[in-house]
């Protein structure tokens, strides 16, 4: 289930936002009714972290191998059209 939470819950609810971090679960936070943060654990965050760093690491080893490059436009145009669906 996502949470989502005015940010006033940090101040007046914060053991509960704590207690649904420490179980793994992200708090997204509103202000106004617009979306402005999401609180994670340091558990979390760390395995996103982590996660990213280890396939940007995998890609430099990658294109040390290769002479090939692509431009912004090449990759980001191939991704959308992959969100796309074409």
């Amino acid at each position: 289930m996502i949470n989502i939470r005015p940010v006033s819950d940090l101040r007046n609810n914060y053991p509960e936002i704590e207690n649904l971090v420490k179980e793994g679960q992200p708090v997204y936070l509103t202000k106004n009714g617009y979306g402005t943060m999401v609180v994670l654990s340091i558990e979390e965050y760390s395995n996103l972290v982590d996660q990213v760093e280890m396939k940007l690491d995998e890609a430099d080893r990658l294109a040390e191998l290769s002479d090939v490059r692509y431009t912004h436009d090449e990759v980001f145009g191939a991704v959308r059209k992959k969100l796309n669906g074409k």
